[in-house]
């Protein structure tokens, strides 16, 4: 993402988001799990069973970062987007997008997406690109 190099987990399967990063006591500094979703809509996420503070960050079928939100552990109040537009969710370590100085505007890696995605299984068509689906 920018020049920052992230060690992603991919959550692209409906119980793979639903437990996220739940019972996680620690996660190294350059890690963090992207929820990848078919088409952009408006995101909530919750804390439930998530025991390490986190930023989440919100960005559109481009990749371009549109909102970073606090997230706390145990909280079970959503935090949503603003945006109706989100298309990919990426959690990270409270502070990581502030220390790597990433804001709205930002990109993720589309090709490194794609290519994570491929090596799972997934057609990347369906989950990259543009707002139409591809």
């Amino acid at each position: 993402m920018g020049d920052s190099m992230v060690r992603m987990r991919l959550a692209v399967r409906g119980h793979e988001q639903q437990r996220g990063l739940m019972h996680i006591r620690e996660m190294p500094a350059d890690e963090g799990m992207i929820f990848v979703y078919p088409k952009p809509q408006r995101m909530s996420f919750w804390m439930r069973n998530t025991y390490i503070p986190l930023d989440i960050g919100f960005f559109d079928a481009n990749g371009v970062l549109l909102e970073v939100h606090p997230m706390f552990p145990h909280v079970e109040d959503p935090v949503a987007s603003v945006s109706d537009e989100i298309r990919y969710a990426l959690e990270m370590n409270r502070g990581w997008y502030a220390a790597n100085g990433l804001g709205p505007g930002a990109k993720l890696d589309i090709a490194g997406l794609r290519e994570a995605l491929r090596a799972r299984g997934f057609d990347p068509e369906n989950y990259v690109g543009e707002a139409t689906g591809r």
